[in-house]
């Protein structure tokens, strides 16, 4: 999985996991003896690396098919970005970062949205790597250049890594195999790892923003040394396609074009970020959003609301053909978007007590009543794919189950986890007398109308949110379990707040989405692993400690081939959802967006998003002939 440095909260191009790693293929053969004198052959160099399959492009390709490289350059997008922000820094952290921050840094590597697990080269020219993966070597294109001009050398590179190591715990852990990064060459890079034979760390490595070392070693305008694990709202050097040019401190940031970005030309950049400038401009909620986007002072929107997209696209740009209402399909592993239990709160700590809040949630009824039935209910943790876990365990997913088979639930080997389903209103009251027996037998007892423990402690799940757009979804459930005697209730609170609460831990229950891909590895780690549970900023939402899966994440983390990591993936799959960590939502395998209708497009669409920030542009002709038909 790519760990992002940033997703605009308007940006359509979707959360999507380039998982690294290099491409499988048959063990190598046992080597011929050598004459030890001699040096051994260097291992090859790649343009790309990719764990599914082979790279699309071969080297020397000039251009993604998935953009125009003709697209003309020009125009302002504005979006929308929800909540607020209080730095410019995106790795520390302190502090919430401003939407877009992605837009103004390049890596090592760059994904493809139209590849599963494929990252190209872009500030490197070549990579490689030996046949036990023990490190990675990277090649600097000698014309990479930071956006003062100054070019990008190794030192840099070495900088970026123990940099972002130390402002952020989840960029510590992501790296962690990695024990040393030092120069071997004049524009190249090493980085030696602890742990052989883990395929993905080559293309971890390659997702490494790198950043300018003098630049983070001076003083800022301040006067004061700059310091990369504090928030702060001085503006960064990068080295991306575009720069900051303005910001009003939690209301909006206006991003430029480089104009002479050093990448512009290349193939992996060619046709791609096309708009001059890029505003984003903040809201507390969804709602006025949408009404400056209907009154054409937002040029897109990305709907995530079912109901929305139902009964609220009946507006007068909408039916004169001035603004473009479209569901764009796209093909990646669904995420396990859910409620997720705080299991450092002592009250979720029985799994009885999980599965009871499982079985109190009535889908059906609010895809119904809701969602206009446009929601498929999350079933996996690696939905619409073929790592999800089906049927009964069997061949290798069953051999490697069984080396943990007294640490799982035994369900695990005789049963098909699957969602409770509530077709009548016969099933939701089964499942709700079944809710209300595990809660008895984990020892909560009906004390008037409220469940008490033997201490005399009430059962208390507090849901918090974020986006106020949740609530009506929440309060059904809330009115459910309050049924079954559990004090339940919701708590909307900024963004800021949250993001401080979620980073240390302080809720009971929230809803989080876990994006995978058709290649999971180290990732893992910090979805499930027991090391990630009590750090801050912790993907390990649910605060899992299981020594089961952490030898299960293992097993996926140094599956020996395609074969090995999809039986690994299916059992640590099956493990987890037996356990009842979370109350799995809905996904919808299209993106919702509407936008007017001022922009061209590429002929060809990314498989794994709209990828309208990256690819479109302003059509001079179409946008003409809008502000005539509106009479502007």
């Amino acid at each position: 999985m790519r760990l992002r440095l940033d997703v605009p909260a308007a940006c359509l191009a979707a959360l999507i996991c380039f998982a690294a790693g290099p491409a499988f293929a048959q063990e190598p053969a046992s080597p011929p003896a050598t004459d030890p004198q001699v040096s051994p052959p260097s291992p090859p160099r790649h343009h790309a690396l990719s764990l599914v399959d082979k790279p699309k492009f071969e080297a020397g390709f000039d251009h993604f098919d998935w953009v125009n490289p003709n697209a003309p350059k020009g125009g302002t997008l504005r979006g929308f970005a929800e909540g607020s922000f209080d730095s410019l820094n995106a790795f520390s952290v302190k502090g919430d970062p401003a939407a877009g921050l992605g837009l103004i840094y390049d890596s090592l590597m760059t994904g493809s949205p139209d590849e599963p697990s494929t990252e190209y080269c872009l500030i490197c020219e070549w990579v490689s790597y030996p046949a036990d993966y023990s490190s990675v070597t990277f090649g600097l294109n000698p014309n990479a250049r930071f956006n003062d001009g100054t070019p990008i050398t190794p030192e840099d590179v070495i900088f970026s890594l123990d940099a972002q190591k130390k402002a952020h715990p989840r960029m510590a852990f992501y790296y962690k195999n990695v024990a040393k990064a030092e120069k071997t060459g004049p524009n190249e890079v090493t980085f030696t790892f602890d742990t052989k034979n883990n395929r993905e760390l080559p293309q971890i490595v390659g997702q490494l923003t790198v950043l300018p070392k003098k630049w983070w070693e001076a003083n800022g305008t301040d006067g004061q040394p700059r310091d990369i694990t504090k928030s702060s709202l001085e503006v960064p050097l990068g080295s991306g396609a575009y720069r900051i040019k303005s910001f009003d401190p939690g209301r909006s940031i206006t991003y430029e074009r480089v104009k002479d970005y050093w990448a512009k030309d290349l193939p992996v950049q060619k046709g791609q970020y096309n708009f001059d400038e890029m505003n984003y401009t903040y809201f507390l909620d969804r709602t006025p959003g949408f009404e400056q986007f209907k009154s054409g002072k937002i040029d897109y929107w990305a709907e995530s609301v079912a109901n929305r997209w139902a009964t609220a696209y009946n507006f007068p740009a909408i039916e004169k053909g001035w603004v473009k209402k479209e569901a764009i399909p796209v093909k990646r592993v669904a995420p396990m978007q859910s409620f997720v239990f705080n299991q450092r709160r002592k009250q979720f700590q029985d799994p009885r007590v999980r599965k009871a809040f499982a079985l109190a949630f009535n889908f059906e009824e609010a895809n119904k009543k809701l969602f206009y039935n446009s929601y498929v209910r999350v079933g996996s943790y690696f939905d619409n794919s073929e790592l999800a876990a089906k049927g009964l365990p069997e061949g290798r997913e069953l051999e490697i189950l069984n080396e943990v088979k007294d640490e799982v639930p035994p369900d695990v080997f005789t049963t098909e986890w699957k969602n409770p389903v509530n077709n009548s209103t016969d099933d939701f009251r089964n499942h709700m007398r079944e809710a209300s027996k595990l809660l008895n037998e984990a020892g909560w007892k009906l004390d008037g109308r409220q469940l008490k423990n033997a201490q005399g402690e009430t059962l208390n799940a507090e849901f918090l949110l974020v986006q106020p757009e949740f609530e009506r979804i929440v309060l059904p459930y809330i009115q459910d379990l309050q049924k079954l005697g559990i004090n339940a209730s919701v708590r909307i609170v900024d963004s800021a707040q949250y993001k401080r609460r979620e980073d240390s831990h302080d809720y009971d229950i929230i809803i989080d989405s876990f994006p995978q891909s058709e290649s999971p590895g180290n990732e893992q780690r910090d979805f499930w692993g027991s090391a990630a549970a009590d750090r801050d900023g912790t993907k390990n939402t649910a605060g899992i400690k299981n020594p089961a899966i952490d030898k299960l994440i293992d097993k996926v983390v140094f599956a020996k081939d395609r074969a090995d990591l999809v039986a690994a993936t299916r059992a640590l799959d099956r493990v987890l959802l037996w356990n009842y960590y979370v109350v799995p939502q809905w996904h919808y395998p299209y993106e919702r967006i509407a936008y007017w209708d001022v922009f061209g497009r590429p002929a060809k669409t990314p498989s794994q998003t709209s990828a309208l920030t990256q690819t479109w542009w302003f059509d001079a002709e179409k946008e003409k002939a809008l502000a005539a038909q509106r009479g502007q």
